[in-house]
């Protein structure tokens, strides 16, 4: 806090100095799945708060999240050589130095974002807070395990332990990261979301194709072995074999993904038949997204590894009941019975679609009412930004240690 003394009067007004914000990612893309979308909600609602100016560094991409409306946040993008999967972007450092930023907030690792990161803040002497997104737990490592210990000895080490704050979404994460050795501040955050979306006018076009009275289980997010879509299909042919209540439901699978994983799942409804009852519809942003959620009747994600699924938290903010798996790391929805709990292989899949075809229409319906609430209580982007300027102020000598903040 700054104490500001006028001599023409007795009075003395406290006032926070004005914050200046950088937040790199790897991609401003929709295609960057949850982790830009939450950047892009997060620099929004920063950019609301009094005093604060957000700059936001990337790769060049022709696909920027609403169409590169981010609240007035400017935005910097670069031109990369060499693979994307690691991005090495020659201008990025010298973006970084000329910006006259306060501090950097990282969003993901494994990219040349976090060499660009360490190097600012040795050259800087100012702070930088890293947001793993999940990148650290167990699952995560794992994948693609020998790349990532050569990352980690070449470069993310480093630039984690230099971090003056890392984040966590969630408990289970917290403890991912300590069981890496990182022994530094975390800051335990949640995900936002949007509490009133703009839903559009029109239906969406593939609900215009299924029985009036048809009900719709929806998935929606990012096509990966890990999210568990291909044991989704599995286990909705094992239910769909069993249940009879199954008949009145249609499972409606939407988001981006490698062609090889998408064309595996399209075989899988051939292979069991169930053309008629299970479609992919690609990838849903913005307004589309916004239909999806309106057109369907609960949700669904049998995920093996999240950080914190943003997909879950805009399915609860639009009413739906979520069946999710204990991975998906969101313990409140099942404290306050807003998600029903299933685990990510075919046979526990089919018993909690068993469960769900087997509610009736009103109970389904105070499901999702008690998601809604819990997002209004817990994860709206407000309440996370204000959270997230207390971090940087604390980190910058401008405040005091915030709750979130755990011992160390």
């Amino acid at each position: 806090m700054q104490l500001l003394h006028e001599e023409a009067a007795d009075t003395v007004t406290v006032t926070n100095p004005p914050l200046q914000i950088g937040m790199m990612i790897g991609s401003t893309a929709n295609a960057g799945g949850g982790v830009a979308i939450a950047l892009h909600s997060l620099t929004c609602a920063l950019q609301q708060r009094q005093g604060i100016s957000v700059d936001v560094f990337s790769i060049a991409s022709a696909d920027v999240i609403d169409g590169g409306n981010w609240a007035g946040a400017r935005l910097h993008h670069h031109g990369v050589r060499g693979p994307s999967s690691f991005a090495y972007a020659p201008m990025l450092s010298r973006s970084l130095r000329s910006s006259g930023i306060d501090l950097l907030h990282l969003h993901g690792l494994w990219m040349y974002c976090s060499v660009a990161t360490r190097r600012w803040g040795a050259r800087s002497g100012k702070p930088c807070v890293i947001s793993p997104h999940g990148m650290l737990d167990p699952w995560a490592l794992a994948n693609s395990g020998w790349k990532k210990r050569i990352a980690r000895r070449l470069y993310e080490d480093a630039n984690l332990r230099q971090a003056a704050c890392l984040h966590a979404l969630c408990e289970p994460e917290r403890q991912a990261i300590r069981d890496c050795g990182l022994n530094g501040p975390i800051c335990v955050i949640p995900n936002g979301v949007d509490l009133n979306p703009e839903v559009p006018a029109e239906p969406a076009d593939w609900r215009r194709e299924l029985p009036p009275d048809a009900r719709v289980l929806l998935y929606l997010g990012r096509l990966h072995p890990k999210k568990r879509a291909l044991e989704l299909i599995q286990g909705w042919h094992l239910a769909q074999t069993t249940d009879p209540d199954a008949a009145a439901w249609h499972l409606v699978i939407a988001g981006p993904g490698p062609a090889h994983y998408v064309e595996q799942l399209q075989r899988q409804i051939v292979q069991l038949g169930l053309g008629e009852r299970v479609r992919l519809i690609g990838p849903q942003y913005d307004g589309a997204k916004a239909a999806a959620f309106a057109a369907a009747d609960a949700f669904v994600l049998p995920s093996l590894s999240e950080g914190m699924p943003y997909a879950v938290l805009e399915a609860w903010a639009a009413g739906l009941p979520a069946l999710i798996t204990p991975q998906c790391n969101l313990p409140e929805g099942f404290a306050a019975g807003a998600a029903l709990q299933i685990e990510p292989s075919p046979e526990a899949i089919a018993a909690g679609l068993r469960s769900l075809f087997a509610l009736p229409s009103e109970s389904r319906r105070a499901i999702g009412r008690r998601g809604r609430e819990l997002v209004a209580a817990r994860f709206t982007w407000a309440n996370v930004a204000a959270e997230f300027e207390a971090v940087y102020r604390w980190m910058l000598g401008r405040g005091p240690r915030p709750s979130s903040i755990d011992g160390f």
